[in-house]
């Protein structure tokens, strides 16, 4: 990016610009009403030189997002253990009062069923609980990726599916982060090593609170995988389906589109790591993140 180019936040605060002024009025799942419209423009972050797209007109709480996409790739569906953790944001789902309205009364509280972590590293397995030991069960399709990366880069189905139609049911909350697939960009003499790019398809995106967290989630999960498998970070592509606006968040995004994005910061690894499932918490250093200050804004389950 040259010093006269937009920063890449711009194309995430024009969206939210474009579906205050622009979008259609629409009853929704959590009753609080939405601004919406349908598949906007796709959005494009550099990941180069450790570049990490964390959103910097308000502040994103890294560590939940961090914390969160190491509960997927462990394969928890356990909200309980996030909680723990100080990170509260599947806690509405995994409630009681939430599973029983959907039907999941026999779940104890925090069993999520076969969410994200469960899709991506057991697939086609037959979920229990979220106690249930599946070691060797289903598709790891994440395994996969890194094997694929690693071993066939110019493979077309490099690819991680978190919608599987026959668990639906199942799901206290079927994921809105659906699909990605991975491109590897081979080495040049310019590049020397391979490039590593990511495109994520989400059917939903709640434009205020859920997709700076996925930004940043995709992101961290490319860094990773570039890691163990010797590739470089490249781009994080990210095409929206409903691209919506609650309506209880319109006064707090009419204040965040009015700050000027500030360089993002960059991430560090704190040690070497070569396989997907030993990445901890400590290994991750962001640095030079600066943001504007938090705004708040009430999360609709």
């Amino acid at each position: 990016m040259t010093a006269t180019s937009a920063h890449e936040e711009e194309q995430y605060l024009s969206l939210i610009r474009r579906v205050m002024e622009e979008g259609a009025t629409r009853p929704d799942r959590t009753g609080t009403g939405t601004i919406s419209i349908f598949a906007p423009p796709s959005f494009r972050f550099s990941l180069q030189n450790s570049v990490l797209p964390l959103l910097t007109t308000k502040r994103v709480f890294f560590r939940a997002v961090l914390e969160e996409l190491l509960w997927f790739v462990r394969a928890d569906t356990d909200s309980t253990h996030l909680s723990e953790r100080g990170v509260k944001i599947w806690d509405g789902n995994g409630s009681r009062e939430f599973l029983d309205k959907r039907g999941l009364s026999h779940r104890r509280v925090g069993d999520l069923g076969p969410v994200y972590g469960f899709q991506w590293r057991h697939f086609g397995a037959k979920y229990e609980t979220a106690d249930t030991d599946y070691a060797g069960q289903g598709v790891d399709q994440l395994k996969e990726v890194i094997r694929k990366i690693k071993e066939d880069p110019t493979d077309r189905r490099i690819i991680m599916s978190a919608w599987n139609p026959a668990d639906l049911p199942q799901m206290a909350l079927p994921p809105c982060h659906m699909f990605c697939q991975f491109y590897v960009h081979l080495p040049t003499p310019a590049t020397e090593k391979p490039g590593l790019s990511c495109i994520m398809f989400q059917r939903s995106a709640d434009l205020g609170l859920g997709i700076p967290f996925n930004i940043a989630s995709y992101a961290l999960l490319t860094h990773m995988i570039a890691k163990v498998t010797n590739t470089e970070a490249r781009e994080l592509i990210i095409q929206l389906g409903d691209a919506h606006v609650y309506r209880d968040h319109v006064d707090a995004l009419k204040i965040q589109v009015t700050r000027e994005p500030r360089p993002f910061p960059t991430l560090r690894w704190t040690r070497d790591i070569t396989d997907i499932d030993d990445f901890k918490y400590e290994d991750f250093a962001v640095e030079g993140y600066q943001p504007h200050g938090k705004l708040d804004m009430k999360m609709s389950v």
